[in-house]
């Protein structure tokens, strides 16, 4: 399905303000200043980009691999949080652990951090505004595109060095465009930015500067061809089975394919079902069911190249 930002915004903000507001005795008031903190902030999203520089200046040397806000030195005691593109809202119950966040946020070199005298979450709670200036809009609510650029080569050049394997944009989008997200943009990304750091991805995985690429997801194909290439592989892998060993080896379309097979409860009704092909450079994993010949599959992970032989 195509990704659609307006409509996605509109899920995020209704799920952002039923969470933030259900449960205080005035909920009016609450989605007052919620309506406020998305004016400022922009709409709502369920993750951010990982060059987001409330990320990128928050992490310490020792917290370089960490994704969660709340494991963050600057941001620890975050609870209750909901995000938005420039910024974010948290709800401890502590008043000192809300007034720390405050506190050590402010030390950030562009970032601003205050606590909101109205109540969120809950009435025993104490709301916190963590917001960054390093960030501007465009009138559709995403990140300024030279802006956003700017902080994913930052993010992405700064991962080369101690990278063993350079991964494809169908593996890592999600962590370059943040959630939700289609196949180039997402709320927080347009797609003039995200057609851009998917070319400038691509450039920087082929000049080897991450080391071997490494593929895995293989949405880039159709649902159609991913089906077909999934029920290929376990046809073949139960047609090649003697009905009784814990594997089976077998050749198709020029490749060596192995199958491990188990029976899942141990009485015949359900074989779990394992395909790896070419060295492990294509995998589907899945059930078959004995008495009434049917399979069922997961969608298979590989190397595009290897996986198109069986689409």
């Amino acid at each position: 399905m195509e990704f659609r930002g307006p409509s996605a915004a509109k899920r995020r903000y209704d799920i952002g303000i039923d969470y933030l507001t259900k449960n205080l005795a005035d909920p009016s008031a609450g989605q007052e200043a919620f309506d406020d903190l998305v004016k400022d902030l922009g709409p709502c999203v369920e993750s951010w980009p990982q060059w987001h520089p409330l990320f990128q200046r928050a992490r310490g040397r020792r917290d370089k691999s960490l994704t969660s806000i709340s494991d963050l030195t600057p941001y620890k005691g975050a609870d209750h949080t909901v995000y938005f593109v420039r910024g974010f809202v948290t709800c401890p119950y502590s008043e000192e652990v809300a007034d720390e966040i405050v506190s050590q946020s402010r030390e950030i070199q562009g970032v601003h951090a205050y606590k909101l005298r109205q109540k969120l979450y809950s009435d025993n709670a104490y709301p916190v505004v963590v917001e960054s200036y390093d960030l501007t809009l465009e009138a559709d609510g995403t990140i300024s595109s030279r802006e956003a650029l700017i902080w994913f080569l930052d993010w992405i050049t700064a991962n080369a060095k101690g990278s063993e394997v350079a991964e494809t944009w169908w593996n890592i989008r999600s962590y370059l465009l943040g959630k939700p997200h289609g196949s180039r943009s997402s709320i927080s990304v347009n797609q003039h930015v995200g057609s851009h750091m998917r070319k400038i991805l691509d450039v920087l995985n082929e000049s080897g500067v991450f080391g071997p690429i490494l593929e895995s997801s293989l949405d880039m194909l159709s649902k159609t061809k991913r089906d077909r290439i999934g029920q290929t592989l376990m046809e073949a892998a139960v047609n090649s089975w003697d009905g009784a060993s814990k594997s089976t080896e077998f050749e198709l379309r020029g490749e060596a394919c192995v199958a491990r097979i188990r029976d899942t409860f141990d009485d015949g009704d359900e074989l779990s079902i394992r395909v790896s092909v070419a060295d492990s450079s294509l995998f589907v994993s899945g059930f078959y069911y004995p008495k009434s010949g049917r399979l069922e599959f997961r969608d298979p992970t590989g190397r595009r190249k290897v996986a198109e032989k069986f689409a």
